[in-house]
Formats: structure tokens, C-alpha cells, sequence
């Protein structure tokens, strides 16, 4: 899989750029704020419909205008599928496949596949868990685009619960018990119990199926460290050890047991307290959790180990994703770095983003290349337009990427990579 073609339009610092892209390896280089891990950011959003770097789409449009487009055009075995998307916070956003309209923007998911190494993945190991879970569950989506459904109904029904709860406990404490409320909290404890056991049955298949991809991968890593493993903490009791085996059914029954004994704790507080948004997905070293114990060499190449990890269940299914690597290279030892260029290397398309050439490994400089920005004379025009890519040896003239940092404007103080 590759992309031909990538359009973006007020998306972060660029007003419009445009990019024509071959299979093979792509290196953008260039000083910090002139919007190169915008590229490679917009590409992931195509892929699962989210930023590595913001939880919401606000911060993805650029400074004032109201909405964003990202456009591409993904060759998968000789078959061409444009995507469009259109980012619109406040409102619904709108995306297009073959310009026709999709119903919904999560019609896209499993379109375009990318795996994204970038100096944000040491939250995964370092970060709370939340961020453990979101990766897991990007994957997810990316192998199972049904599954983007079932975690929004899932997600919406939390939300719902625990407004509930909030209600019945206001009311506790003002001594105003509503017996309807509790038994609409019943109601509501069988809908989480149902959307909660399908959307666990699926976690629990995918960190099955990663742990021995995880652990094979941290080995070829650091193969003088302790062995790597990682393991799903569910935040139900009584849950057995083989819990990939159970039916969806036997989770929801799980789910109803537990309830009733967390009912006064979450009354008390106001919220959820069991189900897939408390679980963790914990990371081992030995005996020994990553988070808290392992050094900065060690943090680091289990967060590669998870990505490469994805990149192998991806491969696994079929799909030959995208690699997106956003100035990384910087950040590895000598092994992690040629362990990651042997990766580029067998990849169908990789892009790259560096600060400095010499951030980029020698194997790949022969694939960096030259941007070359086209400024419009017009002074009404949208801006800047990158509409050539040059392939050459290294890059020569430096400058073409200054102009487009210094014709952003205001705009490009939004960009961060």
C-alpha cells in the first residue's frame, strides 16, 4: 500500500499544500516549525481518523478558519481509492470515497494503513492508561473498522452512566432519593454490561495475539535485556486467566455480577468504575513493570517493540502499511536506529521527517528529498503550495524548505514538528 497523492487545506499550519508521492522512501527534511510532522500527522489521520498529538480535531485546524481537508489518493494491489475528509469541530465531520459521499467519516477506516514511530510513543510505556488503551484499541480499529462503532456506543453509554450517577448521587447527598433514577441506572447497567463485554472480547484477542509479537520484537531490540511480555488488566474481578476464551455472553454475565458490588462507590463518586475505559495493558520486563523500573534505553525500545509489534499483526492480516516515521532517528542508539532502517528498508512506503540530514541514517540519505515550494504572485491566493518533489541525492538547496517556513505566517506558529 502506498499513497500516490496527499492534499491538505487548513490543516494545522498549512493553508494548502499538495504532494505527489511514489512507493519507496520519502525524507522530509528541515528546521522545527516549518509543519513537516503536520505531513505525516495528516497521513495518520486518514488512516485512523485521530491525531498522535491532540485529543481533539480543534488543534488540527489552522488559526482562523472553521474547518480542514485532508485529501488522498491510496494504491493498494493496483486499485486506487481517493479518501476526503473534511474536519469541522461544533459539527459533524463530513468525508467522500471516489468523491462520493460517505455516510459517516468511519466508512474510511481500513482504507489507508499506517504504523507512526514518533517521540510521543514513550507515553504508551511511560504515560497513563489511557494511552495504553488508545493504542491498542488505534489498532483495533485499523484491523476491525466495525469495531470504531462498537467503542462509540460503548464510550456514549459511559458518558450517559455516569451523568446518571452524578444525578443519583447529588440527590444522596441532598437526601432526595429518586427511585426512578435507580431504576433507569438498571437499565443502564445492561447496556454497558453489553457494549462493555463485546468491545472486551476484542481486546482481549488483540493483546493475546501481540504479546508473542511484542516480546519477539523487544528481543531483537535489546536481546542482552530481560524478556518482555505484556498482559490485559481487566478491571473486572474474577476474571480468569484465559479470558480469551470466554463468550461475549459469559463477559456480560461477569459484568452484572460485579455491578451491584461497585453500586455505592460509583454512586458515591459519580462515575463509571468498571469496564474497558478502567483496564490497563500492562508492559513486563522480567518480573518488573516498564512503567517505573525500566531505564530510558529500556523505555524506549519497548515503545518501538509496540509499534513494530502492530506492524507485524498488520502484515499478519494481509495489509502492508504505511511506515511514518516522525524524527525518531535522533532519539535511538545505534541498534534501535538500524533495527528501524532494516524495517524502512522491506516497507512499501516509509516518510520520514528530520530536523538535520544528519539525523537520517546513511542507508536512507540516498532517498532524501528536495520540497520545492510554488508561491503564488496573487495576493487573495490560499497560500502556499507544495506542488514538486524533487529526488536526489541529498538535499541540495535547503532554502526551498525555508520559504515555505517563512511564507506560513502566523499559521505556522500552530504547527509543532
Amino acid at each position: 500500500m502506498f499513497l500516490r497523492r496527499l492534499a491538505l487545506r487548513d490543516f494545522r499550519s498549512w493553508r494548502e499544500l499538495d504532494i505527489a508521492l511514489e512507493p519507496g522512501c520519502t525524507v522530509f527534511v528541515g528546521r522545527n516549525g516549518q509543519g513537516k510532522t503536520n505531513i505525516l500527522e495528516a497521513v495518520r489521520y486518514l488512516s485512523i481518523l485521530g491525531s498522535h498529538r491532540a485529543p481533539t480535531d480543534q488543534a488540527l485546524i489552522r488559526q482562523g478558519t472553521s474547518e480542514a481537508h485532508i485529501s488522498g489518493i491510496a494504491v493498494n494491489v493496483g486499485r486506487e481509492l481517493a479518501i476526503d475528509l473534511g474536519l469541522r469541530p461544533g459539527k459533524t465531520n463530513k468525508a467522500w470515497i471516489n468523491r462520493s459521499p460517505a455516510r459517516r467519516p468511519a466508512e474510511t477506516l481500513g482504507i489507508v494503513h499506517t504504523v507512526m514511530f514518533a517521540p510521543e510513543d514513550l507515553s504508551i510505556v511511560k504515560g497513563d492508561p489511557a494511552e495504553r488503551r488508545r493504542y491498542i484499541d488505534e489498532l483495533m480499529v485499523s484491523l476491525r473498522p466495525r469495531y470504531a462503532a462498537v467503542r462509540s456506543e460503548y464510550e456514549k453509554i459511559v458518558r450517559q452512566r455516569s451523568a446518571l450517577l452524578k444525578s443519583i448521587s447529588h440527590g444522596a447527598r441532598s437526601r432526595r432519593i429518586d427511585e426512578n433514577a435507580a431504576l433507569t441506572l438498571e437499565t443502564w447497567d445492561k447496556h454497558l454490561a453489553r457494549a462493555g463485554a463485546e468491545y472486551l472480547q476484542e481486546r482481549f484477542s488483540m493483546a493475546r495475539r501481540l504479546d508473542p509479537l511484542f516480546m519477539r520484537a523487544y528481543a531483537g531490540l535489546a536481546p542482552e535485556s530481560r524478556p518482555a511480555r505484556m498482559r490485559y488488566r481487566c478491571s473486572l474481578t474474577d476474571m480468569p486467566e484465559d479470558a480469551c476464551s470466554l463468550s461475549a455472553e459469559s463477559i456480560e454475565n461477569l459484568f452484572l455480577a460485579q455491578l451491584p458490588a461497585m453500586r455505592d462507590k460509583e454512586i458515591e463518586r459519580g462515575v463509571c468504575l468498571v469496564g474497558p475505559h478502567r483496564d490497563d495493558l500492562e508492559l513486563m520486563l522480567g518480573d518488573q513493570p516498564v512503567k517505573g523500573y525500566a531505564s530510558h534505553g529500556e523505555s524506549w525500545s519497548t515503545a518501538l517493540a509496540l509499534r513494530l509489534a502492530s506492524l507485524a499483526m498488520l502484515r499478519d492480516e494481509g495489509s502492508e502499511p504505511i511506515l511514518l516515521l516522525d524524527d525518531v532517528f535522533a532519539e535511538l542508539d545505534r541498534r534501535r536506529r538500524e533495527a528501524l532502517v532494516a524495517i524502512a528498508l522491506e516497507s512499501e512506503q516509509v516518510l520520514v521527517t528530520a530536523a538535520v540530514r544528519e539525523d537520517v541514517p546513511d542507508s536512507l540519505r540516498g532517498r532524501m528529498v528536495g520540497v520545492r515550494a510554488i508561491l503564488s504572485d496573487q495576493p487573495d491566493s490560499l497560500g502556499q503550495r507544495v506542488s514538486e518533489i524533487q529526488r536526489s541525492p541529498v538535499l541540495e538547496d535547503q532554502g526551498h524548505e525555508e520559504a515555505i517556513g517563512e511564507q506560513q505566517g502566523e499559521g505556522a506558529r500552530d504547527g509543532i514538528g
